[in-house]
């Protein structure tokens, strides 16, 4: 890590240890902080002198089925002061709402409509929380690692019948297998392929 991330490190675990745990990473700052202190620690990182993370670049879901807390939510926040990135994480379950950051990030609305849409992690406080990518009548969330990949419908608009139509959802690309040998792949530096070429 280098020096400028130490000292916000440094700063930062001086002023809201007590909110935060810092996860080892080589290049850059990852805080995680539970549900309860996420705006305070959010608000601070956006408003003291030290930190001015003013811009949430990105705000995702991850799904971990196997833990206690199957979702994290990750926020990727930039300085444009300092020149410097933080990443802020905080878990949840399927049932308990992460608040809403929307107040403190106008560009979180969309992000956190987003990871409701394809995770159903639910946002308290959203002033607009509704499906953003999946059609209105879509069930279930398609980015949990045990959405189902046949049995739905999917939508598309004909330009044959000129409306929407309905299908059931079909895989089209089989598995394949890359030998290598098809000119458009080319083969590999050290493979045995190659060499009997």
């Amino acid at each position: 890590m280098d020096e400028a991330l130490k000292e916000l490190a440094e700063h930062v675990e001086a002023m809201i240890g007590e909110k935060v745990s810092f996860e080892p990473t080589v290049s850059e700052l990852v805080l995680r902080v539970g549900r309860d202190g996420l705006l305070e620690v959010l608000t601070f990182l956006r408003d003291d002198a030290n930190c001015r993370f003013k811009c949430l670049m990105d705000l995702c879901g991850v799904d971990y089925p196997e833990h206690p807390e199957r979702f994290e939510v990750v926020y990727n926040l930039l300085s444009h002061r300092h020149n410097l990135r933080v990443r802020v994480k905080t878990s949840t379950d399927e049932d308990t709402p992460v608040p809403s950051v929307s107040g403190l990030f106008s560009s979180a609305a969309w992000f956190e409509r987003e990871a409701w849409d394809l995770y159903g992690i639910f946002f308290s406080d959203h002033p607009d929380l509704r499906r953003l990518l999946t059609d209105y009548g879509f069930e279930g969330y398609p980015m949990r690692k045990d959405f189902p990949l046949t049995g739905y419908v999917e939508v598309r608009y004909d330009d044959e019948q000129k409306r929407v139509v309905y299908e059931p959802v079909s895989l089209t690309q089989e598995f394949r297998s890359f030998d290598y040998l098809s000119p458009w792949e080319g083969p590999l530096p050290g493979d045995e392929k190659a060499e009997g070429a």
